[in-house]
Order: structure tokens, then C-alpha cells, then sequence
């Protein structure tokens, strides 16, 4: 007897979760088809947000010499972190790859708009960050999305905000929530490159799961 549907929907979804992957080294550069990417999109534009405002923004850039210059200004600011290493975690992140800029051939660039949906956005009046916590949902939804259509996706966050503002001509009321490469991938890892490089593990649900009242827990690194 076949699984209902529902359990089969479920199991999908969940593969999913688990399979997603922050890529870096992985992608081909193969191009993306257009009616991939706009489904992709849509379901990042289907995401839930504080009074339906949708607040986002996705700017698609695909010339080379912004990719180049995105690129440049993540490296140095890759140096910078660098240099407040020392010893072993040096040596760890060393080898660690923050980027596929260039090799993804499309970066979306992620936008948080507060005007939109007017002044008086319901639900917004007492938690005014519920409207970048939207935006944060949408890129979750492009994320799981992306990889059931079997491509890769990279958040870089090694950037400083007025820099992608200026690059990708953001107005100064938006702000840059994220640049996400996009694109085809040879495979995805099974296992995240910052655990496979020894940069950190995940933590066991029980560590983060609390009873009526929060419970301290011990995070010290592992």
C-alpha cells in the first residue's frame, strides 16, 4: 500500500531541509534557465510577512565586473577577519572558502525595504525588526526552493552594508539583507563545510530546546 500523499509531501520537504547546503566550491557556472530562476523567486515571494508588507528586494546581478568587484571587497574583508585569528583557528579558516561569486555567474542580491507597506504596518508597532525577520523568511523559502530545482546557494555576509548598497544602487532607506550565489552545482556536500573543516559542529537539539522558562545552557565552544 503506497504512502499518503501528505507523508510523501512530508518526507520531501524534510530531505530537503537536511540536503541544503551554504555552497562555495561546488558550482559549475552552468547558466541558470530563466523559468528556474523565476520560480525560485516566487517562492521566495510567497514567504509570509509582518502585515503582508513583503518588504524585499531581489536584484539580480550577473555582469562579470560587479561579480569581480563584489569578489575583491569580500577578500579584503575576508583579511580583515583573518587577522584577528591566531594559532589553530587560523590555520582552520585558512582553508575555509567564504565565497562563489565569480564561479556561481549570479549573485541575488537581497533588499529590506521598511516603507513598504505604509506607515502603519500591522504587526510591526511593537517589534519594528518583524519586517527584516520577512525578509529572512523569503530567503529561506528561495534557499529550499533552489535546491529542490538541484542548484547551489551561498550566503555571503563578508561585506560591509554601504559597500552593496553603493555597488548594486540600492536607495539609502533599503538595506541589504544578503548576497546570494545562485547557481548549478556538481553535488552538495553531505556534510557543511564549516563543520567538515573543523570550524564548528552542530549543537544537539536538546541544547537549544527549553521548558516553560529558559534554562542556561553551556556553549562554550567545542
Amino acid at each position: 500500500m503506497s504512502a499518503p500523499a501528505s507523508t510523501t509531501a512530508a518526507e520531501s520537504l524534510y530531505d530537503l531541509i537536511y540536503r541544503r547546503r551554504d555552497t562555495r566550491r561546488e558550482f559549475t557556472g552552468d547558466h541558470v534557465a530563466d523559468a528556474i530562476l523565476e520560480r525560485v523567486l516566487s517562492a521566495a515571494h510567497a514567504a509570509p510577512s509582518v502585515g503582508m508588507s513583503q518588504p524585499w528586494d531581489f536584484i539580480l546581478v550577473r555582469n562579470p565586473q560587479t561579480l569581480m568587484a563584489f569578489r575583491d571587497h569580500v577578500a579584503s574583508e575576508r583579511e580583515v577577519f583573518a587577522s584577528a585569528l591566531s594559532g589553530e583557528r587560523a590555520e582552520t579558516f585558512a582553508r575555509i572558502k567564504v565565497e562563489g561569486i565569480c564561479e556561481s555567474r549570479l549573485g541575488v542580491v537581497v533588499g529590506y525595504d521598511p516603507t513598504r507597506g505604509g506607515a502603519n504596518v500591522l504587526g510591526r508597532h511593537a517589534i519594528d525588526d518583524a519586517g527584516l525577520y520577512s525578509v529572512v523568511c523569503a530567503v529561506q523559502n528561495l534557499w529550499l526552493a533552489a535546491t529542490a530545482e538541484g542548484l547551489g546557494v551561498g550566503w555571503v555576509s563578508f561585506y560591509r552594508e554601504e559597500f552593496l548598497r553603493s555597488l548594486v544602487g540600492m536607495p539609502e532607506h533599503v538595506r541589504p539583507v544578503a548576497w546570494l550565489c545562485v547557481g548549478h552545482v556538481a553535488g552538495l556536500p553531505d556534510t557543511p563545510d564549516l563543520e567538515h573543516y573543523g570550524w564548528r559542529r552542530r549543537s544537539p537539539l536538546h541544547r537549544v530546546v527549553h521548558e516553560e522558562r529558559y534554562c542556561p545552557q553551556d556553549f562554550s565552544p567545542e
